[in-house]
């Protein structure tokens, strides 16, 4: 209710960062809200839509003054192009599925959303379930999140790998 009651001209007033904080946490709550609405019954947030109909296409919940889905605040407007343009938030943002990023334990702040953001990655390139060297080929394995989004961090550093090597140890 508290991200809902948020007026559109206020959230105009904000900077870069905290209108970007206040996107992942809308995204994030409203994706455990639609969990929770079927919960235990469900086994995936898929099983909430159809052959025909996404549950991130489904509008419903209130923003910014606006029914909205889930795929339209990532892609609508965390990703629209000129918006923000951090492949950064795919870390961020949690699509409640077992190849996302696990959930933040915290809430994302503006004053605080850069070292957030990096220390987001940092948890989800470490993770070795989804990333990792496989030893027998010795080549790297990465969430099927750099394929699906491969042109944000592409735009960012020039290609996929070359952003992975930004981060790498």
């Amino acid at each position: 209710d508290g991200l809902s009651a948020v007026p559109q001209a206020e959230y105009d007033a904000w900077g870069k960062p905290q209108k970007l904080a206040f996107l992942l946490n809308a995204y994030n709550a409203f994706t455990v809200d639609l969990i929770l609405t079927e919960y235990p019954k469900i086994k995936s947030i898929r099983d909430l839509g159809s052959l025909l109909s996404s549950p991130w296409k489904k509008k419903f919940f209130s923003l910014l003054g606006k029914q909205r889905s889930l795929d339209d605040v990532e892609h609508g407007m965390i990703r629209a192009a000129g918006a923000f343009d951090d492949p950064r938030i795919h870390m961020a943002a949690n699509c409640a599925s077992v190849g996302c990023p696990a959930l933040r334990d915290e809430a994302y702040a503006g004053d605080r959303l850069d070292a957030q953001l990096d220390d987001a990655v940092a948890r989800f390139l470490s993770d070795r379930s989804r990333n990792r060297i496989n030893p027998q080929t010795g080549r790297l394995e990465v969430s099927k999140i750099f394929d699906w989004y491969g042109k944000d961090f592409a735009a960012r550093a020039g290609s996929v790998e070359k952003w992975l090597a930004k981060y790498a140890d």
